[in-house]
């Protein structure tokens, strides 16, 4: 269970502290825990809860409305938000349905047919990344456990695996050199893994560490590989302490490299990007560095 203070919960959220502390004196909304030393804090249901009020706020509820509503008008309002800029919404709901039901030839046979039709990277732009989205929205409005989204990534997963596997790997001295990571404690990796494919696929050299990786081993690969890029991926909710700590390490040992990064949390906090590092948004950015 996570902590966090009312000025990561404001950057998170994009609700403004003292907004948060008048809701909480009017509405109890949320209410903050305090330490035993009296520090007061939050904790994942709380972020949940005032995520989902931002999204319902920015599409026209008022806190007074939303606090009125119970938990599967909020999380059904929610997902159709969600899904009104998609491209494929009649496909991402089967493939949420294939989810909830845990049915992986359901599952498998839609997204081989969107494969073949779309081809895999407008697959992965256009109705994968969507539908991870939405998984997300599901999470935070408490609608699906984190196992369902374990099982339908790791089936994903293999989808990319057998993709890279069948790009050929490069001996000559010819394309650039990237070095690929998710931090400690980092397990979603679909984007990484997506954008391996990419690097792979246009003739150029890659690294993959993969999840988890202990800062000092990417220095350690680093600096014997020598990358002309390193890109890190962070979508779980780390301090900004970490964050800041973790980028200016790699600048500093990694001075030839240009250091790229992506994923979520850099979308949140674009400005703790430092000079000579720059943002991904999304995996299809990643191409005018080949």
């Amino acid at each position: 269970m996570g902590r966090y203070s009312i000025k990561d919960i404001e950057l998170l959220t994009g609700i403004k502290a003292h907004t948060i502390r008048i809701w909480e004196q009017r509405y109890s909304i949320p209410l903050p825990k305090r330490t035993e030393t009296n520090i007061r804090y939050y904790d994942d249901n709380d972020l949940k809860l005032l995520l989902n009020i931002s999204l319902l706020n920015h599409n026209g509820h008022k806190i007074s409305e939303i606090i009125r509503l119970n938990a599967k008008e909020i999380s059904d309002l929610i997902v159709t938000y969600s899904l009104q800029t998609e491209k494929h919404p009649v496909v991402i709901q089967t493939m949420i349905s294939s989810m909830i039901e845990l049915d992986e030839v359901a599952f498998e046979r839609t997204l081989s047919t969107c494969i073949l039709q779309l081809g895999l990277e407008n697959t992965m732009m256009d109705v994968v990344f969507p539908f991870l989205g939405a998984i997300g929205v599901m999470w935070q409005t408490g609608t699906i456990n984190p196992a369902y989204e374990h099982f339908i990534t790791n089936l994903i997963r293999q989808k990319l695996i057998v993709a890279i596997e069948g790009q050929p790997v490069r001996r000559d001295a010819a394309g650039k050199k990237f070095l690929l990571f998710l931090p400690e404690t980092e397990l979603h990796e679909l984007g990484l893994l997506f954008g391996n494919y990419m690097i792979r696929k246009s003739g150029n050299h890659s690294i993959y560490l993969g999840q988890n990786v202990p800062l000092v081993d990417v220095e350690k690969i680093g600096l014997r590989y020598q990358p002309d890029y390193i890109i890190v991926s962070m979508t779980t909710t780390y301090t900004l302490e970490f964050a800041s700590e973790m980028l200016t390490a790699l600048r500093d040992k990694f001075q030839q490299s240009r250091v790229l990064v992506t994923g979520r949390f850099f979308n949140q906090y674009p400005d703790m990007v430092g000079e000579g590092m720059e943002v991904i948004k999304q995996p299809a950015d990643l191409s005018k560095y080949f």
